[in-house]
Formats: C-alpha cells, sequence, structure tokens
C-alpha cells in the first residue's frame, strides 16, 4: 500500500497531453489557495489478482487514514477474495502516513486489528528502497496515465478518470471515496509504548511487526 501524489481539484494546470476539441486555459500556477479542494489516493494493491483498490480522501493523510483504507478493501474485497485468511501480509514504505517511527501508526493499526479480528503483519521498505514496491510499478503509473492532461473540477470526474485504469495484463481498479476529515497532531495514549501488543520480529524488528488482535 502507498498514498499516491496528491491532486488539487479546481481549475489548475496537470501535466500530460490529451485530443480536445477546444483549448483549455488554466491557472499558471497550482497554489493550493486557488484550488476548490484536493484529492489524496491511498492505494493498495493486489498482487495476486492483479487489482488496485483506490480511496479518494479530501482532507490530510494521518495514519488513521491509512487504516480506514484497509479496513474499507478488508470488509468490502478482501475478506471475500481470501474467505480463509488468517492473516494479511502488508508492504509499504516507512514513511508518510504508515510511518516505521511513529507510534500512532501502530496503535491505530492495533484497533484496526482488533475490530477486524484478523492478523496484520506490516513489512516496511528500508529507506530509498520505495521503488521496489509492486504498487509503484504496477499501479500508480497506470493510474497516472488515466488521468493525465485533464483538469480535476471534481473529485467525481477523478475518481471516474481512475476506474478507468487498465492494462493488457488485465489490471483493473476499484476506487471509493472516503468524504472524512481527518485531525492532525493526534498523540497515542499515555502508557501506549509500555504496553502495546505489537510483535516485533527477531530480524529488522523496526520495520517488520505483527498486530495481532487483542484478546478480551
Amino acid at each position: 500500500m502507498d498514498t499516491k501524489k496528491k491532486e488539487f481539484i479546481g481549475n489548475l494546470y496537470r501535466p500530460g497531453t490529451l485530443y480536445t476539441t477546444e483549448t483549455v486555459t488554466t491557472f499558471d500556477h497550482d497554489f493550493f489557495s486557488l484550488a476548490d479542494g484536493k484529492i489524496v489516493p491511498h492505494g493498495i494493491y493486489d498482487v495476486q489478482n492483479n487489482r488496485g483498490y483506490l480511496t479518494l480522501g479530501i482532507s490530510k493523510d494521518p495514519s488513521e487514514f491509512a487504516c480506514e483504507a484497509i479496513k474499507l478493501w478488508w470488509i468490502n474485497y478482501g475478506i471475500f477474495l481470501y474467505p480463509q485468511a488468517h492473516s494479511i501480509l502488508i508492504k509499504c514504505d516507512g514513511g508518510g502516513s504508515n510511518n516505521s517511527n511513529y507510534c500512532i501508526f501502530k496503535s491505530d493499526l492495533q484497533k484496526l486489528v482488533n475490530e477486524l479480528n484478523i492478523e496484520i503483519r506490516i513489512a516496511h521498505y528500508p529507506p530509498y528502497a520505495s521503488k521496489y514496491n509492486p504498487i509503484e510499478h504496477r499501479l500508480f503509473p497506470h493510474v497516472t496515465r488515466a488521468c493525465q492532461g485533464v483538469i480535476f473540477t471534481s473529485i467525481e470526474l477523478g475518481k471516474e478518470l481512475m476506474e478507468k485504469t487498465h492494462t493488457k495484463t488485465g489490471l483493473s481498479v476499484v476506487v471509493n471515496v472516503l468524504d472524512k476529515v481527518y485531525k492532525t497532531g493526534r498523540k497515542v495514549a499515555e502508557g501506549f509504548k509500555e504496553t502495546m501488543k505489537i510483535i516485533f520480529d527477531e530480524y529488522l524488528p523496526k520495520w517488520n511487526y505483527r498486530a495481532v488482535p487483542a484478546i478480551e
């Protein structure tokens, strides 16, 4: 999983070329003050089925948003595709909303596994190695190509274009909009570091660990 480049909504320039029947005129700067909002695309790529799942947020990109995207994927698609699954392996970068150094991500992850009642194993790519994440070359470039040159006048237009993403090898993309505003600057509960249930691997524990559902 990973979060793709954020896109502004409004009459703002976007790179790429496309065929049109009339001249497209936009602002020559892409300042957020000129935008009507933004799209935050969080992606999950199912390597086995060659299928992408994008959750389009309208707010920030905190760990809460990343965990919410995982939850939506699992309850809407994953649990039906893998009914016998007893754990989920997620490969992701070491920064951003799923930062390997942030306890808030581990806290939100623990809440998620408690709710879904399934173990989630996290494998972070080391610094400067995120280019090896399959989502970076099997999903995101094709989503970019499907949207190139088009001015995002609404989040619905962005959703429509991203859903058209496909390749000759069978890639398809499902897109959902998450209309929720997230707060930044959240802190973990007092004492979480001392009592966290995260199980760290013996090898490279900073980047490899498991969140196991807590037994009441």
